[in-house]
């Protein structure tokens, strides 16, 4: 069996299916092929971009609903829990993002529990007291014995 038909990049003045790259180039921070092609009918240029199309990522909450993963809300939530910490947004703007290519490794819809723990996990390694509040919030704490037991799996 052969290659899968790709429909043709057909040139905006004549229709014509038969265009030629005649150069490329990496724009918007190399996230996007810039293409300058040319007609072989009329030989009218144009510019044409590529960029990847990522699947959207959703997040499975424990009420059942299914949400678009958002790395907004995750840093939102660490800055709340590192309140007068000395850590920086740009920190939890970085381990959103890695927490995001985790899933995504995954794949499919995940839990926000796993997400969750993902978070904890990395927020652990930056710093202790802010993974102790945001564990307080994400796990529901009731009771002293909720923050005994956190504290044991923070301290090796």
């Amino acid at each position: 069996m052969g290659p899968a038909t790709v429909p043709l990049m057909r040139c905006p003045a004549c229709e014509n299916g038969d265009t030629k790259v005649v150069d490329s180039r990496a724009a918007e921070d190399g996230e996007v092929i810039r293409r300058r092609r040319e007609c072989v009918g009329c030989r009218y240029r144009f510019t044409t971009f590529e960029r990847v199309e990522e699947v959207p990522l959703s997040v499975l909450k424990r009420s059942g609903e299914c949400q678009p993963f958002d790395g907004a809300r995750i840093v939102h939530g660490l800055c709340s829990a590192a309140k007068g910490r000395p850590v920086t947004e740009e920190q939890f703007e970085l381990l959103a993002r890695e927490v995001e290519e985790e899933m995504r490794s995954i794949g499919g819809p995940v839990t926000s529990e796993r997400v969750g723990l993902a978070v904890l996990n990395r927020l652990r390694a930056i710093d202790q007291i802010a993974a102790l509040r945001f564990a307080s919030v994400y796990k529901g704490f009731t009771e002293v014995a909720d923050f005994e037991r956190e504290l044991r799996l923070i301290k090796p």
